[in-house]
């Protein structure tokens, strides 16, 4: 009986926190779940920001159930904290709706010049119908200016500039 202890305990590894605090590693260690031996780099981070009691004590004071993403949290928190002291995940949070807010601008910009352009094409569709019909001779199709895009009747289009042919002999 005495062999079966021993031969658990020898088989029983670590989690990386009692690794890395070098202390005895228990069947109720309550950082075991979250910190497994191959992620030693996570405990690092969250125990030199928050130390290795008050990381027990968030723990502890989340429910069983959402345990698991609060250590998440206490790993990203920790991580955000190391690379930006001074801000934290809040800085992160901070750029990246910097990010959308700027996303929002330049998109707002192209939609503003989409439909400038499409203004100006309406316009010189107008002169070149109106030309059209004023002047005859140019035996111009109307079905031409529908103003659609360039495509076939088979969706394909008519002029595709990224396959554009430069097989030309008046080009050199």
């Amino acid at each position: 009986m005495g062999s079966e202890k021993v031969s658990r305990t020898r088989t029983h590894q670590p989690c990386a926190a009692c690794k890395m605090l070098r202390r005895r590693c228990d069947n109720n260690c309550i950082l075991a779940p979250y910190f497994p031996i191959d992620e030693i780099e996570n405990f690092a981070c969250v125990h030199r920001v928050f130390g290795a009691s008050n990381v027990i004590k968030m723990i502890q004071m989340a429910e069983e159930t959402k345990r698991d993403d609060a250590v998440k949290a206490i790993v990203y928190e920790a991580t955000a904290r190391l690379r930006d002291p001074v801000y934290g995940s809040a800085g992160t949070t901070f750029h990246l709706h910097k990010m959308v807010q700027d996303l929002k601008f330049e998109l707002e910009s192209i939609q503003s010049r989409v439909m400038a352009l499409q203004e100006q094409r309406n316009q010189l569709l107008g002169i070149v119908m109106n030309v059209h019909h004023q002047d005859p001779v140019y035996p111009i199709n109307d079905s031409m200016f529908d103003c659609g895009d360039f495509s076939l009747d088979d969706g394909s289009l008519a002029y595709d500039p990224v396959n554009f042919s430069m097989e030309c002999d008046w080009i050199l």
